[in-house]
C-alpha cells in the first residue's frame, strides 16, 4: 500500500464521531486551544486535550506555537490530503473503519446542507450559491483517477491561507461522489 493511503491506525482515529467535531470546528475557527474547543463543543477540556494529541499524532492536527502563551497550547489543522486505498486492496478492518467514517461524513454532510436550505433565506447573495451538476461520463478505471486527481489539483487550487483569501470569501463545502451505474454492472 503506498505511503499516501490511510493506514487503519488513522481510519481508527478518524472514525471517532468527537474528533470529526474537532476536526470540523478547527476548520472553522482556523487554531484553538482544547479550552475553546471544548467551550464550543460541550464537552471536556480533558476530552478534547485527549482527541488532540491524537489527531496530531496521525498528522491531522499540529500545534501553533507561536500562538502559545505559557501552558496554553494552541492547534490548527494540518494541510494533509487523505488517500484511502481501493476497496478492494483493504483489509477487513480497514475496511470496517473507513466505512463508519464514510457513513460519519454522509451524516454530516446531510444535516449541513439541511442547514443551508434551511437558513438560504437569511444568507443574502450567498443563498444562491449553490452550483449543483448531475452528469455521467464514460470513462475507464485509470481515466476515472486521472478525473478525480484533476478535481483534486482544482480543490487545491482555491484552499488558500486566510491571507491570500480575497475580502469577501466564504467558505463552501464541496463534496464530490462518482460512483459506476449500477444497471450498466455487466458491461
Amino acid at each position: 500500500m503506498p505511503d499516501d493511503f490511510v493506514d487503519l491506525s488513522t481510519a481508527r482515529a478518524l472514525a471517532n464521531p468527537l474528533r470529526q467535531r474537532i476536526l470540523r470546528e478547527l476548520g472553522r475557527l482556523g487554531e484553538a486551544t482544547s479550552t475553546t474547543l471544548a467551550d464550543r463543543l460541550g464537552v471536556t477540556t480533558g476530552g478534547t486535550s485527549y482527541n488532540l494529541r491524537v489527531l496530531a499524532e496521525h498528522g491531522l492536527v499540529e500545534e501553533a506555537p507561536e500562538l502559545a502563551k505559557g501552558k496554553e497550547r494552541w492547534w490548527r489543522p494540518a494541510r494533509k490530503s487523505l488517500r484511502f486505498p481501493p476497496r478492494g486492496e483493504q483489509e477487513p478492518q480497514l475496511r470496517a473503519e473507513l466505512e463508519r467514517l464514510n457513513q460519519l461524513w454522509l451524516t454530516e454532510d446531510m444535516a449541513t446542507f439541511g442547514e443551508f436550505l434551511d437558513s438560504r433565506e437569511t444568507l443574502g447573495p450567498w443563498g444562491d450559491a449553490l452550483p449543483y451538476s448531475r452528469g455521467a461520463i464514460r470513462v475507464s478505471l485509470d481515466e476515472l483517477a486521472e478525473f478525480f486527481d484533476a478535481y483534486l489539483d482544482l480543490l487545491k487550487r482555491f484552499q488558500r491561507p486566510d491571507e491570500d483569501t480575497p475580502a469577501g470569501a466564504r467558505t463552501v463545502l464541496t463534496r464530490f461522489i462518482a460512483f459506476p451505474d449500477p444497471k450498466e454492472a455487466g458491461r
